[in-house]
């Protein structure tokens, strides 16, 4: 039997995959503490709640296909959002901006490691997200920015996942061929897009905790 051929590119998710993504509880309980107001568990359940059921209203599902594609559309959509739920604008102008705090979404531990072995070992590495803001700050400031070779962020290109062309934009950018790339992902309703661009794709189960190894060291099996 012929041996598959080492892959040569990596493509990386953001959330889920390289750093941590908290329960809407966290987010909430955050939010409430940074707006100085109380954060007791009946009310941050209440909260997550609501914007869980709103999550699942048609509109915001409908809006999301297109709510990362700029930094404006994300704002008009996450505000849909708060507001479906019932948040004041306090409220949801401190939920808001959690997420531009790199605190709010920590890397995991195995990340540096893993990336270091990959770019020693001379492999392309882009960064492909679906995301409203500059990670390349974020990325920088925890040493491992100098690792990727590209940054594929969805507001900066006006596509989003699951549209394959985010993927070809990669792609380009590290001057790979798909038979040669691995995409590393934990969504197939967006992720999943990479393989109609060609692309063999890896999907992670659900992450079991911030501080917990996500698994990463497995991709160097595949990469030459």
């Amino acid at each position: 039997m012929a041996q598959a051929r080492p892959l040569t590119a990596v493509l990386f998710d953001w959330r889920g995959v390289l750093v941590h993504d908290p329960p809407h509880e966290w987010w909430v309980r955050e939010a409430l503490l940074r707006a100085g107001r109380a954060a007791d568990e009946e009310h941050v359940v209440e909260i997550s709640d609501a914007l869980r059921r709103a999550g699942d209203l048609p509109e915001v599902v409908a809006g999301e296909a297109g709510c990362d594609c700029s930094a404006a559309a994300h704002r008009e959509w996450s505000n849909m959002v708060f507001r479906l739920a019932g948040l004041d604008d306090e409220l949801a102008e401190a939920l808001y901006r959690l997420d531009f705090d790199a605190a709010s979404h920590p890397f995991y531990p195995d990340v540096e490691p893993v990336l270091r072995e990959l770019h020693e070992r001379r492999c392309r590495i882009a960064l492909v997200s679906d995301i409203h803001v500059d990670l390349r700050p974020e990325f920088a400031a925890a040493g491992i920015a100098q690792y990727f070779d590209a940054f594929v962020l969805s507001f900066e290109h006006g596509v989003q996942k699951p549209d394959p062309r985010i993927f070809e934009i990669a792609l380009g950018a590290l001057g790979a061929e798909p038979a040669d790339t691995l995409m590393i992902g934990d969504r197939a309703s967006h992720d999943g897009g990479a393989v109609k661009a060609g692309i063999e794709t890896w999907l992670l189960p659900a992450a079991t905790g911030a501080h917990q190894p996500r698994g990463l060291d497995r991709v160097l099996a595949f990469v030459a």
